[in-house]
């Protein structure tokens, strides 16, 4: 399989249809291979439009929905990142190429083991990949300038919000299916602004299954 002409693909019949257009999220896409983070026997899907699982009801994001997540986040240079459900760490990577530091907390350990990994071969050096329950934050790197939820959650906890700097930004996606929406919240003093971003579908993070109603 050609992986650089199914990128290119990707990016131009799937990513840009679907208004993702900001020249430094396509750069990064190019940059950090998709393909040397799934799962082996699901190479040749890399590409496809559609979550890949990666085990213990994990999921990796479809592909234009993780290009459309950064493009709402618009990371900057420099900045402090935590993530939420690593994965395959290929988010974590793509956050990387911008973050000074990005965070990634992880549930499943073996998971976790897979991603710190991944990132190591595709020489990833400013991502820590922790474990726990990423719903409740990393507060002893907190305040962080940007969260992504790299999954879906029933609502996004206060206690992840707070630890977002005056001016920072979370992504999620929020809701029960089959109706759940992207969502950008901004920090402004005490208060957060939320704004849906687009509607779509994805899996709910394991922590989130589990967890209680949350009270914002």
């Amino acid at each position: 399989m050609n992986f650089e002409q199914a990128r290119f693909n990707m990016i131009e019949q799937q990513l840009r249809p679907w208004e993702v257009l900001n020249p430094d999220v396509l750069d990064v896409l190019f940059v950090v291979k998709r393909e040397e983070f799934v799962p082996p026997a699901m190479r040749q899907l890399a590409f496809a439009d559609t979550e890949l699982p990666l085990g213990g009801g994990a999921s990796m994001l479809a592909p234009k929905v993780e290009a459309h997540a950064l493009q709402a986040l618009a990371m900057k240079k420099h900045e402090n990142v935590l993530e939420v459900g690593t994965g395959s760490g290929y988010m974590a990577a793509l956050l990387g190429a911008h973050a000074d530091h990005v965070w990634s907390i992880e549930i499943d350990p073996q998971l976790a083991a897979t991603a710190r990994e991944n990132l190591r071969r595709a020489g990833v050096t400013n991502v820590s990949v922790e474990p726990g329950n990423g719903l409740e934050g990393l507060a002893a790197h907190a305040p962080y300038d940007a969260i992504m939820v790299s999954g879906a959650v029933t609502r996004v906890p206060r206690i992840l919000l707070d630890q977002l700097k005056p001016g920072g930004r979370l992504f999620a996606i929020e809701g029960k299916a089959p109706a759940m929406e992207a969502v950008l919240y901004t920090r402004t003093g005490s208060d957060f602004r939320r704004v849906a971003v687009f509607e779509t579908v994805a899996t709910l993070l394991r922590e989130a299954v589990s967890a209680p109603a949350f009270a914002f």
